[in-house]
């Protein structure tokens, strides 16, 4: 046996000196307990609490199959093409760059890596199925793939179908050596990830990862500063610090708060005045909290949510003064500022000063349905989104859109739980200002009358535990908030 095969075969039977050897790194221990079983495991999952590194973990496997064995097939799949040339494509990309031996024997493309020499017969390929795909064109992304040494890798297979792994798991009967890989976030009270770690444990070996902070074991590349954050802000048993901290499955799943399509049917729906008639105009205004954000008005008129305003880098003046303009060129009958964190009491004390009275809204403050929604901000989406499901015309918006999808609800014991904001934020890559300003004209059940009496009896901002008097008028406003469900 040549130096050169003996070398072949070492890494064969060590990813771990492989990755020692072409890359110069040393794995975390996580990942080198997965390296050293990689050649005799056929089934792998890793379950990860956020950011510990598990795409590079994949990266390194992919690279030493292709590497070591002759003439492989390997499928890399994650839950969208986005998700899969973003993250663990990128990540093959990186680490090739890394090798002069890789980077001499294959080439990699954005669909394919390739050896040079047998481009046929020798690769890797990234496998993506539509969002809107059903579960047979899901298993269509892996099906009908055969080879002596073949690999599926499922990256974020917390949130995929079973349709998925059944499809690999049908190429496994015919091979000489053949793996399925799987990685995610326990989102999910079903799918691969999810079976893998219970009841069908017995033939996977899972490898468990957590950003612990009091964990000995936990995975280093997770700040320990921001874990011990997001259990001192949300606490140990919140599902969100469980999944992304913990590594640790929720006791429910996440969901989405709404569908693409059905966001997409109420930007399409535009109500006439007449058919709005006399609903109250309320005007939601979210104040950017950062530069790179946007302060952002949403006119609400009844059923219909017109077409947003936004400004970037003005102050608390020229703010209260856009507001003040809107507020008496539109006719509102009340405007709602989100006051979270101090940002907008600037705007709010300018209004004043101009003789309006804007109602300042806490989000982490207490839920007028305090039995099922944890704090205001959740109350105030699910009012927003039921009152699109029960007919809300919207103005066309992709960011709205972006922020509407992606942003997923828990449980905090029995009650609705929203993500953090700024997780929606790195999700869609844009703070979800739009978002926070339509949700804020459901802060409060309003009319017009009342929203007049309001003003004339004081030009001072108030907290929304003044509208008590409001509450005899809540059946009015319900046609819109959705109380329904």
């Amino acid at each position: 046996m040549s130096a050169a095969s003996d070398q072949i075969f070492r890494w064969k039977m060590h990813p771990d000196r492989m990755v020692r050897d072409l890359f110069g790194v040393e794995p975390d221990f996580w990942q080198e307990e997965g390296l050293q079983a990689f050649p005799t495991t056929q089934r792998m999952a890793f379950k990860a609490s956020k950011g510990p590194g598990k795409t590079c973990e994949l990266a390194w496997m992919i690279w030493n199959f292709l590497l070591t064995r002759p003439h492989p097939k390997i499928a890399a799949v994650s839950i969208d093409r986005d998700n899969l040339r973003d993250n663990l494509w990128t990540e093959l990309a990186y680490w090739q760059q890394k090798s002069p031996l890789l980077s001499k024997t294959f080439t990699w493309t954005k669909e394919r890596i390739f050896a040079n020499d047998f481009p046929e017969t020798w690769w890797c390929s990234a496998r993506s199925y539509a969002k809107s795909a059903d579960k047979a064109q899901q298993a269509n992304t892996l099906a009908g793939l055969h080879a002596e040494y073949i690999m599926f890798v499922l990256d974020e297979s917390g949130g995929m179908s079973d349709a998925i792994m059944s499809a690999a798991d049908a190429a496994l009967a015919s091979c000489t050596e053949g793996h399925i890989i799987q990685a995610g976030n326990p989102t999910h009270l079903t799918g691969p990830l999810y079976d893998a770690c219970t009841r069908h444990k017995s033939i996977w070996k899972v490898i468990e990862i957590n950003g612990d902070p009091d964990n000995p074991k936990r995975a280093k590349r997770v700040n320990i500063e921001w874990a011990r954050e997001q259990i001192r802000l949300h606490g140990k048993d919140n599902p969100w610090v469980l999944i992304n901290v913990f590594g640790q499955f929720p006791p429910s799943s996440l969901n989405t708060l709404i569908g693409p399509d059905e966001v997409r049917a109420a930007m399409k729906r535009y109500y006439r005045e007449y058919e709005i008639g006399k609903a109250p105009k309320v005007l939601g205004v979210d104040v950017a909290r950062f530069g790179d954000d946007t302060s952002v008005i949403a006119p609400r008129w009844g059923i219909q949510m017109l077409p947003l305003i936004k400004r970037r880098n003005i102050d608390s003046t020229q703010g209260a003064g856009m507001v003040a303009r809107e507020w008496d060129d539109w006719g509102a009958d009340g405007c709602f500022i989100d006051a979270t964190g101090g940002f907008g009491s600037g705007w709010i004390d300018a209004l004043a000063q101009l003789g309006k009275a804007p109602v300042g809204v806490q989000f982490a403050g207490k839920a007028h349905d305090s039995g099922r929604f944890f704090n205001k901000r959740c109350e105030m989406a699910f009012d927003f989104v039921d009152w699109i499901k029960a007919g809300g015309g919207l103005p066309e918006d992709d960011n709205l859109l972006a922020a509407l999808v992606n942003t997923t609800y828990t449980f905090k014991g029995d009650k609705f739980l929203l993500e953090p904001k700024d997780d929606v934020k790195i999700k869609i890559g844009s703070s979800p200002d739009e978002f926070d300003a339509c949700m804020l004209t459901f802060a409060e059940p309003i009319t017009a009358a009342a929203a007049k009496r309001r003003e004339n009896r004081s030009a001072m901002p108030q907290q929304y535990n003044e509208f008590a008097e409001m509450d005899a008028l809540a059946a009015t406003e319900d046609l819109h908030r959705g109380r329904s469900r």
